[in-house]
């Protein structure tokens, strides 16, 4: 049976042009269009679509308010289409939060001169979206999301404000309480101050640390050196090669401690990833370690995702940027559209930011970023892949786990799309299959108490003996 594909959108062009390139796949048939949200949510009642694709912008009812309207009366997979502005990128993330599965850019000249990987990738999301599940998996993350929408509205002035407002959840105590539960001797009115204090942006800037670069071409020599790690099959991108699933069935596992100390924490996502992240990210404590994420993510989205992030969370996250150095308490995101690897600079760690050479799938690819970590900590990093179509990260994860390092997977029942965290267990590298709700709590109890030198409290205390 044919998926039955209902657009949504003001454009009458747009509908057209999309209504054809969706029923070029004979697996799919557009059932209805829609030219606003209110006669969206009435068709999606009437017909029963399988996925749907819609606008943000438009009239009668703009596409947020519509993306919650279906979710409580008729929840079904949603794509989102996204202007490329700071403001379409901001309205996108409170679609995602609304309930809406993935996005893509809504660029017109892709749709009217038929490019053809502009096409493929188009029915590709939209068959992985109508796949996605739509239930039990939205509530938990848009309440935590829910502090972060009026402060990031106006990031993209230079005077623009975030305050911090979120505490942290999952059995964590607010900023004060903090103290004494980590055992840290640092004052609490340090921790108090990085919650609760006005972010400009000239105080985002102060506190990444950036060194002069080395040449561009380094670091391209560097990132083909890390593809020909991961390409056992000469010209076959490793984030390319199809991978055959199992019918294995996830379950938690046992933690296994093994009482080292990890020096970095890793993390890979695609679809249903954003707010998969807002339910582990915003958890944490200010870790003693570096974060580094790969989302698979377009350009001039991940900034303002990394804003959002940011203003909910006791980490500091940025977007990544060329020649920054890796410093505990921060979360670096790797910037859409483009490759982010790393290099070791004396005793630190500095990123890496190149264009891609269009030898892989993915901009940014999780398996090049873990393959580029691999060759700098070896063993000591904690890893995990949340859900996402795909394989991307499974090479990365197994060149990890090569070197000792533990690797994590999110569990089917809380993925959106079961894809990129299947890979990983059915090739037998996940060390641990988590629900994502337990994820952060993981992180901080499990490790926080697994060795006499706490990794995951900022300043790295000594545990008393």
């Amino acid at each position: 049976m044919a998926t039955k594909v209902l657009i949504v959108d003001d454009s009458t062009f747009f509908r057209k042009r999309l209504k054809e390139i969706v029923e070029s796949d004979p697996t799919m048939q557009v059932v209805g269009e829609a030219k606003d949200g209110k006669e969206g949510v009435d068709l999606t009642q009437k017909l029963h679509p399988d996925v749907i694709t819609m606008d943000v912008e438009m009239p009668v009812m703009d596409g947020i308010t519509a993306v919650k309207e279906i979710m409580s009366k008729c929840p079904t997979p949603i794509l989102m289409f996204s202007s490329l502005t700071f403001e379409g990128a901001n309205s996108t993330f409170k679609a995602l939060e609304a309930g809406a599965i993935d996005f893509m850019p809504k660029n017109f000249d892709d749709i009217a001169h038929r490019r053809e990987e502009a096409i493929k990738t188009l029915i590709g999301s939209i068959k992985a979206v109508s796949r996605s599940r739509v239930r039990g998996f939205r509530a938990a993350s848009s309440t935590l999301a829910r502090s972060a929408l009026s402060a990031t509205t106006g990031t993209s002035s230079a005077t623009s404000t975030l305050r911090r407002t979120s505490t942290l959840s999952s059995g964590l105590s607010t900023s004060t309480t903090r103290t004494s539960t980590l055992g840290t001797t640092r004052p609490t009115s340090t921790l108090t101050s990085r919650t609760t204090s006005t972010l400009g942006s000239s105080t985002l800037s102060s506190r990444t640390t950036t060194t002069p670069a080395a040449t561009a071409g380094a670091a391209m020599g560097q990132y083909k050196k890390i593809n020909e790690m991961l390409s056992s099959e000469q010209g076959v991108p490793a984030a390319a090669r199809k991978f055959t699933f199992g019918d294995h069935k996830s379950e938690t596992t046992a933690f296994k401690k093994s009482g080292k100390l990890h020096s970095l924490v890793a993390i890979g996502s695609s679809t249903g990833g954003p707010i998969a992240l807002q339910q582990i990210i915003p958890k944490l404590p200010k870790l003693s370690v570096p974060v580094v994420i790969v989302q698979h993510m377009p350009a001039s989205f991940t900034t303002t995702f990394a804003a959002r992030l940011d203003a909910m969370s006791q980490l500091h996250v940025v977007e990544a940027k060329d020649g920054d150095i890796l410093e505990p308490g921060t979360c670096y995101i790797a910037p859409g559209g483009k490759q982010m690897i790393f290099e070791r600079v004396g005793v630190k760690t500095r990123v890496r930011i190149i264009s891609d050479t269009g030898r892989v799938s993915y901009n940014p690819c999780v398996d090049v970023s873990f393959a580029s970590l691999c060759q700098i900590y070896g063993g000591k990093v904690l890893a995990m892949i949340l859900t996402g179509m795909g394989s991307d990260g499974c090479e990365g994860c197994s060149l990890l786990k090569k070197k000792g390092s533990v690797i994590w997977a999110q569990n089917e029942e809380s993925c959106v799309v079961y894809g990129m965290p299947q890979a990983v267990v059915n090739a037998n590298v996940a060390d641990l299959v988590l629900p994502l709700n337990e994820i952060a709590s993981f992180i901080f109890k499990n490790y926080h108490h697994s060795s006499s030198y706490c990794w995951c409290c900022y300043g790295a205390v000594q545990k008393d003996q």
